[in-house]
């Protein structure tokens, strides 16, 4: 059966809260109050459906969100345009499927019509070799680490290697359209709310 990589619905997020908490510990858990927010606010936030379920889901934030994310402010004190990748989430039994790549793939699409950088982080810990190479072969490098404190005071701190991927078309895409890009159903991305993100350069802002 085909993918279908689509924007998420909200009747689907209780669905989206136990695929991201049955993750594992390479994923920060979420609890409903904040699943909605991102709900909210986030540019980016998309599924993939397969044989009629969600087999996983990115979400992405602009440089401008309200997202309280301590990575996310990283990146913000020393990039001024970016799209951050906050999770991507694969169900235990698609992974190895390539299905990953797709997200990747479809989120970069998105944001090199609009953003100079993809930015994310992975999780320096022992036997995350795969999740460093994942990203190293899909362009990504990087460009410093961050301690991360033990989440709600338990387990310990974790250090986390920042990555960052320039998106080489969007120079080209700024030059030739500017401010506004083509009025084009592909190009238009739902976003906050479900709500319709315009065909700008400027992230709607």
């Amino acid at each position: 059966m085909s993918i279908v990589v689509r924007d998420v619905r909200e009747h689907e997020l209780d669905s989206v809260l136990a695929l991201n908490n049955a993750a594992g510990p390479a994923i920060l858990p979420l609890d409903a109050n904040r699943l909605r927010r991102f709900f909210r606010t986030a540019e980016y936030f998309r599924v993939a459906e397969r044989d009629g379920g969600i087999a996983g889901f990115l979400v992405g934030f602009g440089p401008d969100a309200e997202h309280d994310s301590g990575n996310y402010a990283w990146f913000r004190e020393r990039y001024p345009r970016f799209l951050y990748i906050d999770r991507i989430v694969v169900a235990s039994r698609r992974r190895g499927g390539g299905l990953g790549r797709v997200f990747y793939a479809d989120v970069q699409s998105h944001a090199e019509l609009r953003y100079p950088h993809l930015a994310c982080e992975v999780f320096l810990e022992q036997g995350n070799d795969p999740a460093l190479l994942f990203h190293g072969s899909f362009g990504f490098r990087e460009v410093g680490q961050r301690v991360m404190p033990a989440h709600d005071g338990q387990g310990h701190d974790v250090r986390a290697a920042m990555l960052m991927k320039e998106l080489c078309s969007y120079a080209w895409v700024r030059e030739t359209y500017g401010e506004r890009l083509p009025d084009a159903p592909w190009i238009s991305q739902p976003r906050i709310g479900g709500g319709t993100l315009p065909a700008t350069g400027t992230n709607g802002h």
